[in-house]
């Protein structure tokens, strides 16, 4: 039997005025996805829906028609949206001070790094870097690799780690680099958990290794069980830089405040720098470099690097707002109860479904087969925000304040779906498994 997919017309309307004060004016979805193609370039495709409004993990179209965020702008809105706090934050510190420059300080900047070293268990010596995206700190990575004077970095095969270009020749995905080359040099890609290629590739000469815990990109794929605490051996043995990536998993998306400190992922394995952003400022831009020795912290020095909104007292009060949030409502044991409950679920979710994979409240749903497209865009008319990471894969990294009634009717949607009607064959009894 086919899936029976509601309209999303037939989702509650929010009360009041759908987009609320919007200063460009009204207009249908269709009216303003015209004027977005006639003034945005195209390097997005178009947009899936108008977005006018949010209000805590559901959003509303120009139309209308409400949709359950289960894409948290990826991995971004870890309080949902419009959360009372977080605006309550950065209205005040708006309209206390916006801007000032790097050179002078603020105290929220101040605090913010004190925070962020705190949480991360820093050695004394460490520091913050602070920047506007993910993209900008693992530039700054790029540089600090640089200021080591050997002249090789090693990423991993299916690695993200952004768009401009230092840390675009850190991503692996030739679709993003090949238009641009030459990036760069000095890279090399390693097969993705394979500890004997990383053996014979680590030597005096290396700069930094830089990994994801997770790579989110490449369809939520974790590493392998042991091979970052072996990625930190030879690179002790090599005084390498080991930096990891935790944009996507960083502040509090597994479970953990960082991923390297979840049992499961890291074990606890320490960095030598990690780079942050999404999650930090709840929605408002922001990244941050922490450099966790005093080696490390003291590669780039004045003059060096630099950045005009980085660390801005805007976005260093969103970040701690966040933070404050987060651990003011044990958000983290949330995260993990729902995670670990949704992961189950979706694992048995009908026939449709061969494996979850993940940590916390960032899960990929593996599909029989190459249909993740059709099935995001089905998932969009029911109502639900997915993302299709791979053609086989679905992207889950909702809001981290995400309630299991709240998402239980995706989870029977997914269910409902007879994979005969995306042209798969039926098919055959076999195990599924939550990982």
């Amino acid at each position: 039997m086919s899936a029976v997919v509601p309209a999303a017309s037939d989702a509650p309307a929010p009360a009041g005025p759908v987009a609320g004060p919007v200063a460009a004016g009204e207009g249908s979805a269709a009216q303003w996805s015209a004027r977005y193609a006639a003034a945005l370039m195209n390097t997005f495709g178009a947009p899936r829906r108008v977005l006018v409004r949010g209000d805590g993990v559901y959003v509303w179209d120009a139309d209308g028609r409400r949709y359950l965020d289960l894409l948290g702008g990826i991995a971004v809105n870890a309080l949902g949206h419009a959360h009372p706090t977080l605006t309550a934050a950065i209205s005040a510190q708006l309209g206390t001070l916006g801007h000032v420059s790097n050179f002078f300080a603020t105290p929220t900047q101040i605090a913010l790094a004190e925070r962020l070293l705190g949480l991360a268990e820093a050695p004394a010596g460490s520091r913050v870097f602070f920047t506007n995206s993910g993209t900008e700190a693992n530039e700054a990575v790029v540089k600090m690799a640089r200021r080591t004077g050997r002249p090789r970095i090693l990423a991993l095969e299916g690695s993200f780690h952004g768009r401009t270009m230092g840390a675009l020749a850190l991503t692996h995905k030739p679709a993003y680099r090949e238009p641009f080359e030459p990036l760069p040099g000095g890279v090399e890609f390693l097969p993705f958990g394979d500890l004997a290629v990383l053996e014979d590739a680590m030597a005096d000469d290396v700069a930094a290794l830089v990994l994801e815990v997770v790579q989110g990109e490449a369809g939520v794929r974790p590493l392998p069980a042991g091979y970052l605490a072996r990625a930190r051996e030879l690179a002790d043995a090599h005084g390498v830089l080991l930096v990891l990536d935790e944009v996507q998993t960083g502040i509090g998306r597994t479970g953990a405040w960082f991923a390297f400190q979840h049992p499961d992922l890291g074990g606890g394995v320490r960095p030598d720098v990690i780079t942050l952003a999404k999650g930090l400022g709840g929605g408002f831009p922001i990244g941050a470099v922490l450099a966790l020795s005093s080696e490390a912290a003291t590669l780039l020095g004045p003059g060096q690097h630099g950045t005009t909104f980085g660390g801005n007292p805007v976005a260093a009060a969103a970040g701690l707002a966040t933070l404050g949030v987060l651990e003011r409502d044990d958000v983290l044991a949330h995260v993990r109860e729902l995670g670990a409950r949704l992961s189950t679920v979706l694992a048995a979710a009908g026939p449709l479904v061969v494996q979850v994979r993940g940590s916390g409240l960032l899960l990929a749903v593996e599909l029989i087969g190459p249909v993740a497209g059709e099935v995001a865009d089905l998932a969009l008319a029911a109502g639900f925000i997915v993302n299709p990471v791979t053609p086989s894969a679905l992207r889950l990294a909702p809001p981290l304040v995400l309630t299991w009634d709240q998402v239980e009717p995706f989870v029977a949607f997914l269910a409902s779906l007879d994979p005969t009607a995306l042209g798969l064959p039926a098919p055959t009894d076999q195990p599924k498994e939550a990982s």
